[in-house]
């Protein structure tokens, strides 16, 4: 795919209201030409709504959207180009792949031929060249989703809007799902604007995250930024899992794998803690130890089930160490 890349973003002050009630509150945010951006956050935070209101689906109680410098305010969303993937795939059941991809392409009254060979051209890129004469209701739901992918790509649009598309899968078919999404975001370079829940999944398939919590942005980097981090609690406990520890006055986020655990007295260095083992949950690839430790709340442990070099029970007393790198100051929620 030789694309240009276009579909730069820039939104300022942006508001919605319903009412009474504020669902984004203020949200500045400016999305680069062809990253995938994901707005992550938890149910009522925001992020649907924002990405409904970038799409033309809902109206602005204030503030800006501009496309590559020129607002879209008043665009009405059919206007706008931008294409559109939802969780529920919206395909026409009475028409076969090659039809669905091709709609698009149909309406705005394109020549068969450019059609044809557009559309030869996304089913490759979605790996379902030996499909095109197949209903959708004969195709699996990551072949669907791949078509609906395929259908919103077709016109090339500047800024492709994915809600919760892969929400419908089983995890092992949202697992493979997602690196054949990043690696035809890699290949079209389109701006993708992606919003998800599923913190695994912002991780391992976007440029940059925004967290979003009341309406507003939480906080916003690459994935590693976020995880190593984090600002505050609300962002640190949110995206992956984590400690809290308060020392002199401060808090500070701890990651579960960042922690070395051993039987009291065998610590590799100076024990931080001592605790005694509350329960163990076997994963397969870890363990996953809590630890009870006095005057605080539970420790979680996470470690490698290849390299755990103890043998630790439930009842046992243990010491835990870190590095001074490991623990991170969070700023005041």
């Amino acid at each position: 795919m030789t694309e240009v890349a276009k579909g730069g973003l820039s939104l300022t002050g942006l508001t919605k209201n319903f009412g009474n009630f504020v669902a984004v509150d203020n949200v500045d945010l400016e999305i680069r030409r062809g990253e995938f951006l994901t707005l992550l956050g938890p149910s009522g935070s925001g992020k649907t709504t924002l990405l409904m209101m970038i799409a033309g689906f809902l109206d602005i109680s204030a503030g800006d959207i501009l496309l590559d410098g020129t607002s879209i305010r008043e665009v009405p969303a059919d206007k706008r180009n931008f294409g559109m993937v939802f969780q529920g795939y919206a395909l026409f059941p009475h028409m076969t792949v090659r039809q669905n991809v091709g709609y698009a392409l149909d309406v705005r009254g394109r020549p068969k031929a450019e059609i044809k060979a557009r559309v030869d051209e996304m089913l490759d890129l979605v790996q379902l060249q030996d499909f095109g004469h197949r209903k959708p209701g004969q195709l699996s739901g990551g072949q669907q989703q791949r078509v609906a992918l395929a259908r919103a790509l077709s016109f090339a649009p500047p800024v492709l809007l994915l809600d919760e598309p892969l929400g419908a899968l089983d995890k092992k078919l949202r697992i493979e799902v997602q690196a054949q999404l990043k690696e035809i975001h890699r290949r079209v370079g389109t701006t993708f604007i992606y919003v998800t829940h599923d913190q695994e999944e912002a991780l391992s398939m976007s440029d940059r995250i925004v967290i979003m919590q009341n309406g507003r942005v939480e906080q916003l980097g690459t994935p590693t930024e976020l995880y190593e981090r984090p600002r505050t609690r609300f962002a640190a406990g949110f995206l992956g899992k984590s400690n809290f520890l308060i020392e002199g006055g401060a808090t500070y986020t701890l990651r579960p794998e960042k922690i070395d655990l051993a039987p009291k007295g065998h610590i590799n260095g100076a024990a931080r803690l001592t605790g005694t083992i509350r329960s163990i949950t076997y994963l397969g690839s870890m363990r996953k130890y809590m630890i009870n430790v006095e005057g605080r709340d539970d420790i979680e442990v996470d470690v490698d089930s290849w390299r755990n070099p103890h043998e630790l029970n439930e009842g046992q007393q243990v010491d835990l160490g870190w590095s001074d790198q490991a623990a991170v100051k969070l700023d005041e929620d």
